[in-house]
């Protein structure tokens, strides 16, 4: 027997003991899994191994690039080739996918377009608002009004209504100081309105050309909270927050990259123009798809605290009083915690904002300044209120809080002198209610925690009354 056939009946001999025990051979190779490394299994329960599999690919490839594209359709079309699951190819006792059938909807299934049946009115959606916003009912009626006029006007455009009116975009600017709820407003409507909502702060804008973002990056941010649904996106609602940083700078030495030319850029935004926005990316890029949006139905609405505001309006209210029983005193506004509620467009134009800009927001309204009752029903009179919050926590662990009406004054008050709004209150919540999370579990004993007066001051310590 020669050297070379010994060889053979060897190798024979090696597979086979390969097979009994079990081990992957490469049906293209027949190497054993221990010499290749861990392989794939196909569906038909054959094995094949990493660098067969990567010289197949090769082959194909090569092979491919001299066929046409409509002959590779004809072939995928013509042909039985099925493509797998990564999982098929590892389990070969994964079941195949069914191709889903295709169900074609009938018209009346299709869903219909904005109606104006489907419109909530004005008072609707203020009793809506109500149930999340406390107090603020100047605001809350002239965002009510002005969304309700939107979609009116959106309705007379899709039915291609002709005549010689041409109802204009009812873009809204909320001025009022921090912590009194313009965002948290704006995040209510859109959710009741099921409508996609942007957020986005001006400070972060600038010019065209320069480090930052640009006035089209707002619009992105619309579409991609849309799902890139572009039709959808164009009925949504854009909050620029922080507007006021906008402001035109009062040094004329250097160029306002971030101020007055950012209003600039905004003017045909606010009005209504068709952008080139990239689709799924926050940037323009040559790899990344682009899609036209038209922000002619998008409702604009724009916040800011605007902090030196008061001082303009003073001055200008103060130039009425004179000598005498009818004047009114220097002091008079000193002391208003709502003096914004008096804002015209000429303070405006003096802090800053251009003509052009401020025209382009039709609806002006202020929200008031939170006081010490305000701040109480926000505790606990909204349907997520944070006191409402810390009960459904203790409650899952079967304890029940409780918050006297001092202790909620007392929150109250602490919240005022941070003088930063409603956002004070979670804050000090958190601070004095750290021990209680964090003893309560230890004791299931426990059944009824009260906070008191006492122990917001740190006086003492909460009423625990133990179950039974």
């Amino acid at each position: 027997m020669s050297e070379n056939q010994e060889n053979n009946i060897h190798d024979d001999h090696d597979k086979d003991t390969h097979k009994d025990v079990g081990e992957k051979v490469c049906f293209m190779c027949h190497r054993p899994e221990s010499e290749t490394g861990p392989m794939l299994t196909l569906p038909q329960g054959l094995n094949i191994c990493n660098e067969c599999m990567q010289g197949s690919f090769d082959m194909i490839n090569s092979e491919m690039d001299n066929i046409s594209p409509d002959d590779i359709k004809n072939i995928f079309e013509n042909s039985n080739i099925k493509f797998i699951t990564p999982g098929q190819l590892v389990n070969p006792s994964t079941p195949k996918l069914k191709p889903k059938k295709q169900e074609k909807k009938a018209e009346e299934e299709i869903e219909p377009v904005l109606d104006i049946n489907n419109i909530l009115p004005p008072h609707k959606i203020k009793e809506k608002l109500d149930d999340y916003v406390v107090g603020q009912e100047h605001a809350k009626k002239s965002i009510s009004v002005a969304v309700y006029n939107h979609y009116k006007r959106i309705i007379k455009n899709e039915k291609n209504d002709i005549d010689d009116i041409d109802i204009e975009k009812s873009n809204m600017l909320m001025i009022g100081p921090t912590g009194c709820g313009k965002t948290y407003l704006v995040k209510t409507l859109a959710r009741m309105l099921n409508v996609p909502l942007a957020i986005c702060d001006a400070t972060s804008l600038t010019e065209a050309g320069y480090i930052g973002d640009d006035i089209e990056s707002v619009v992105s941010k619309l579409l991609a909270n849309a799902g890139n649904d572009v039709e959808k996106a164009e009925r949504g609602i854009i909050y620029i927050d922080e507007i006021d940083k906008l402001a035109k700078k009062s040094n004329p030495n250097f160029r306002d990259v971030s101020g007055e030319a950012v209003q600039q850029g905004m003017l045909k935004l606010l009005e209504g123009t068709d952008l080139e926005v990239p689709v799924g990316a926050s940037s323009k890029s040559a790899m990344v798809r682009m899609t036209t949006v038209s922000t002619k139905n998008i409702l604009f609405i724009c916040g800011g605290a605007f902090p030196r505001l008061e001082e303009i309006i003073k001055e200008r209210l103060n130039k009425s009083s004179a000598i005498g029983f009818s004047s009114d005193l220097k002091d008079k506004y000193d002391k208003d915690p709502n003096i914004l509620s008096h804002t015209t467009i000429e303070d405006l134009r003096k802090f800053g904002m251009i003509p052009e800009f401020i025209g382009r927001l039709p609806v002006i309204f202020s929200l008031e300044a939170l006081d010490k009752d305000m701040l109480v029903q926000i505790l606990t009179k909204p349907k997520n209120a944070i006191i409402k919050q810390y009960q459904k926590l203790l409650d899952m662990d079967e304890v029940k809080l409780e918050f006297s009406d001092d202790a909620l004054e007392e929150i109250a008050n602490k919240a005022i002198k941070k003088e930063i709004g409603a956002r004070a209150l979670r804050s000090i919540i958190e601070e004095f209610m750290l021990d209680i999370m964090y003893e309560i579990p230890k004791d299931d004993n426990i059944g009824e925690v009260t906070i008191t007066k006492d122990y917001i001051l740190g006086k003492s310590s909460p009423i625990i009354k133990m179950r039974g």
